[in-house]
């Protein structure tokens, strides 16, 4: 059966002064517990009044889109950049006016990885845990969500996926 896409769904800071529309159907929708992505988020919750990156379980839940369907409908002055380290090939996005994270971005890739709680209405379901090796020792993980120590195949398939039909304007 053919997953049904919606339209659009929209994102903002926590101020409301950036917003962004993704378009169609997200790649997936995943908690990621590796170190990089606590590390990151726990540096950009220190920023004054930054609303919570990392989730009580140490996971940090993202929306994967590909870039050509994640537009900035304002406020794209407002941005700035977090890198965990100066040579990294992921940088974390802000918005600035509050210091929330809006998203992910793995600069080689031909994704986003929108911070999940930043949507508007209702995000869709996480469909898996990843990394899992590197989530806190005292963490116990729901039952009822596929979990991963590492990148599952499914994880690396869809990806790919969104690659191919990005190539083929699909």
């Amino acid at each position: 059966m053919k997953r049904r896409s919606p339209e659009s769904m929209s994102l903002s800071c926590a101020c409301g002064s950036v917003e962004f529309q993704a378009f169609g159907h997200p790649i997936l929708t995943s908690v990621c517990y590796c170190d990089d992505c606590q590390k990151a988020g726990h540096q950009i919750e220190s920023l004054p009044q930054a609303p919570s990156v990392v989730g009580h379980d140490g996971g940090t839940a993202y929306i994967l889109y590909r870039r050509d369907r994640v537009t900035c409908l304002r406020g794209s002055e407002r941005l700035a950049e977090h890198r965990v380290e100066g040579e990294a090939f992921t940088k974390r996005v802000v918005a600035a006016c509050c210091n929330s994270g809006m998203y992910l971005d793995f600069e080689k890739g031909h994704w986003l990885s929108l911070y999940r709680d930043r949507f508007r209405g209702q995000a869709p379901a996480v469909e898996m845990l990843i990394q899992t090796k590197y989530k806190p020792a005292e963490t116990v993980l729901p039952q009822d969500i596929p979990s991963f120590s590492g990148f599952p195949l499914k994880f690396i398939g869809k990806i790919m996926r969104a690659k191919f039909e990005m190539m083929f304007g699909r």
